[in-house]
């Protein structure tokens, strides 16, 4: 029984701390206390930030105790992980109101009767200033450099603030209130969640084992998503919208994303993968992820009308299945239309390629463009057609 369930719990992670570990506690056939936390630092969330919630989930279907931990504490810190510089705390009501608007979100994906909801100001309130000293006294400015975040800013002469080493010794003793048995993060978190391996055992109880989870790509298919890039798929989107961005990732980018997200079980997955191998169009596995995905946040009525307002986008306007693909490296200023369709080769010159905007005979992801002036930024495979034959799948990349 226990090998299932590791198979389950290992599955799309990048890495288990220590993995003998938590063998033993599964064997031990109790329902284990799962932790993971989220800082409110933004009202909405995108599916970068349901990799670990979607993890919950299968940890709340092996039958264990899930706990979703809103830092309102720590948000009030700020997280510095992956800082080149002092991140701006949030105010005590704007916590509160990104909170819960999670709360609302994330129980589209977990089971709310399931599912423990805490709050780390309970316990960091209750500690108090000597409290806070103590626990302080567990850990070194020499251990907290040793964080490649914290290391590179102080050996480029970037000030770090003191309450910014606070981070992870707050959220390393989240894990000594709630008597964590393994917690999950994102791999940027390691970092802390060894620290709550560490603090846990200077209170006396065992310590807690590690999972943690790839950053998801976004729709570029290279960064991490992220609003900031434009690359990501919010969930609180339109359903249209998220299944749009979900038919432009490439088909190699569709199998992580459907690892990371699908309820679909592996061997499910892997059957899918056989299949494209022996002929079948991954276009078609593609519009059944990205159904499902929209019917998760939207329900299936919206997903089966988003489907339909896809296909009569696209398919019904005759875009041939066979498109040539290629990428282009648009850099951090992104590129303008007219260029664009000159260096693909869809226009022979940046003036025909104007022309043809005035013409209205340019198109992207279905759309006419009107726009001369039109930039394009890194953001995903797009689908430009020029006239009523001349279609090509680009990739705009961000280059170095």
């Amino acid at each position: 029984m226990f090998e299932q369930q590791l198979s389950v719990i290992k599955r799309g992670a990048e890495e288990l701390l220590l993995e003998q570990e938590l063998v033993d506690r599964l064997k031990l056939g109790r329902p284990l206390r799962v932790k993971a936390g989220f800082d409110p630092t933004a009202p909405d969330l995108h599916l970068g930030h349901t990799v670990l919630t979607t993890k919950l989930r299968q940890f709340q279907q092996l039958g264990h105790h899930v706990i979703f931990l809103i830092g309102d504490f720590t948000g009030m810190i700020g997280d510095p992980t992956g800082k080149n510089a002092t991140r701006p705390p949030l105010t005590r009501e704007q916590i509160l109101t990104n909170a819960k608007t999670y709360r609302e979100q994330v129980f589209k994906i977990l089971d709310p009767e399931k599912t423990e909801v805490a709050f780390n100001s309970t316990w960091m309130e209750e500690l108090g200033a000597a409290g806070m000293i103590r626990l302080a006294s567990n850990h070194t400015v020499a251990r907290m450099l040793e964080r490649d975040d914290f290391g590179k800013r102080y050996r480029n002469g970037q000030p770090i603030a003191i309450h910014e080493f606070l981070y992870p010794l707050v959220q390393g003793y989240d894990s000594v209130a709630l008597k964590a048995d393994i917690e999950l993060g994102g791999t940027d978190q390691k970092f802390n969640l060894l620290v709550g391996r560490e603090l846990q055992k200077s209170y006396g109880q065992p310590a807690q084992c590690i999972l943690t989870m790839p950053l998801l790509e976004g729709l570029d298919g290279v960064n991490k998503m992220s609003k900031s890039l434009g690359n990501y798929v919010g969930i609180n989107e339109a359903p249209s919208e998220i299944f749009g961005k979900l038919m432009s990732i490439s088909d190699e980018l569709m199998w992580r994303y459907m690892t990371l997200l699908s309820a679909q079980s592996s061997e499910e997955i892997a059957g899918l993968r056989q299949a494209v191998a022996s002929g079948k169009n991954p276009r078609d596995i593609k519009v059944g992820f990205a159904r499902e995905i929209v019917a998760r946040f939207h329900g299936q009525t919206s997903a089966e009308r988003a489907m339909e307002e896809f296909e009569a986008r696209f398919r019904h306007k005759q875009i041939p299945e066979d498109i040539n693909e290629t990428a282009v490296d648009v850099g951090r200023d992104g590129i303008g239309i007219m260029q664009l369709l000159k260096s693909t080769g869809l226009t022979p010159s940046t003036t025909e390629a104007g022309r043809m905007i005035e013409q209205g005979a340019v198109r992207i992801n279905g759309e006419r463009v009107g726009d001369r002036a039109l930039v394009l930024n890194a953001h995903a495979d797009v689908l430009i057609q020029v006239g009523k034959r001349r279609f090509l799948k680009v990739r705009l990349l961000m280059g170095s």
